[in-house]
């Protein structure tokens, strides 16, 4: 499976708001849309995942978040302020898409390795998104912010690739007679109904809780490192560490939780990480904000946690796919003002505590969600006994 992320598209525009801004009229507010774009694109995508799900092919569906996602950097690399937004929401509806559809991806092609899978999946996210951090201003200086803005359009391009290939595979064995295996994705008469299970409502706050700090530092962390003053490419290289610092944990969380019955402590340490972090960012000496931006860094764990959790709390392809369009979908929708709240909670020459603040609160929805995802039981338990198995039924 090709793993592909474009968290870079956030990661890779955020050190170059300054670049950008000698181009195009960006301020402050546009700074902080910017930051809501993909949250906000996320949970449109995955509220309608779900009826995408029950219509089509989860290599399809895949594809179209791969093409949407190449298209939307391509495009948002021309233009006036107007043209990136849009096409920064394109590209966002892409990785949206492909961030619903990878969890039963993983339980279709790899039921019996979900955790080393799925820790290669969200590693390969990390790399990603470090790497765009870490090359943007070097790119920009070199060859313009636009180069350094499209260029990640290649890696969605490529990974393309690998399922059109396996999708031409399976073309060919049905025409040779072999019978297409099923995908087992919902009907509408025993459709997991997420929506009405604890489980669903906690890894919704465990995806609004994670992914509003997330977000809120990949759009803001320059800017408030550069305000306490430090350069703005070493800011950048900030940026880069903070965002490969998930890293380690990608590798070993998946693997962990997959093992654990009640993993709420997993949760609660990366919470502790975030919190720390925030705490040394804002009152430690800025020369020690490295330190700080580093253990901040280690909260984005809670990324691996929630991917993790998806399968961990569901049974069936259908219920992983129904689990992960809601559980994203609402998740994303509650947390896509965190990166906009942040920069509208700041006033210049106030530092930045109310913005951190608020970061705060979304750490306690992340352990409440958590909490409620704790006890070992299955979303399918919770799935009503379609009317259609009851015929026939002795009273």
């Amino acid at each position: 499976m090709v793993a592909f992320s474009a968290r870079e598209a956030v990661s890779a525009a955020s050190p170059l708001l300054r670049q950008i801004g000698a181009d195009l009229p960006f301020d402050a507010l546009t700074t902080g849309i910017l930051g809501m774009l993909p949250t906000a694109s996320f949970a449109v995508m995955g509220f309608l995942a779900l009826p995408l799900l029950r219509r089509m092919r989860l290599e399809h569906l895949l594809l179209v978040a791969l093409l949407l996602t190449t298209l939307g950097q391509l495009g948002r690399a021309v233009g006036g302020v107007l043209t990136f937004l849009v096409f920064t929401c394109v590209a966002m509806l892409g990785i949206g898409l492909g961030n619903v559809v990878a969890p039963p991806l993983l339980m279709k092609y790899f039921p019996d390795r979900i955790g080393m899978v799925g820790a290669l999946h969200v590693t390969l996210l990390g790399v990603s998104t470090a790497v765009a951090a870490q090359l943007a201003i070097p790119l920009g200086t070199l060859y313009g912010w636009r180069f350094s803005i499209g260029i990640w359009a290649s890696l969605s391009a490529v990974a393309t690739i690998p399922w059109l290939s396996l999708l031409g595979v399976k073309r060919a064995v049905g025409r040779a007679g072999t019978p297409p295996t099923k995908d087992g994705l919902p009907s509408r008469a025993n459709a997991v109904r997420p929506w009405k299970s604890s489980i669903g409502w906690g890894m919704a706050l465990i995806f609004a809780g994670f992914s509003s700090n997330t977000f809120a530092a990949l759009t803001w962390l320059p800017a408030v490192l550069v305000d306490r003053g430090m350069r703005q490419e070493t800011a950048g290289s900030m940026l880069a560490v903070y965002s490969i610092l998930a890293l380690p944990f990608a590798l070993i969380v998946p693997v962990v939780v997959q093992r654990m019955s009640r993993p709420l402590p997993v949760a609660v340490l990366f919470v502790a990480a975030f919190a720390i972090g925030y705490g040394g960012i804002i009152f430690a000496p800025p020369a020690t904000a490295a330190v700080w931006v580093i253990i901040a860094g280690l909260g984005q764990g809670a990324y691996s946690f929630a991917f993790a959790m998806i399968n961990m709390r569901t049974r069936t392809q259908s219920g992983s796919g129904s689990l992960s369009a809601f559980a994203q979908g609402t998740g994303y929708a509650l947390a896509s003002t965190g990166p906009f709240m942040f920069g509208l909670l700041h006033r210049p020459g106030e530092g930045w505590l109310p913005s951190f603040a608020m970061l705060g609160a979304w750490l306690l929805v992340l352990v409440t969600g958590a909490i409620m995802v704790n006890k070992a039981r299955m979303l399918e338990n919770h799935t009503p006994v379609p009317r259609q198995a009851l015929k026939g039924q002795g009273p």
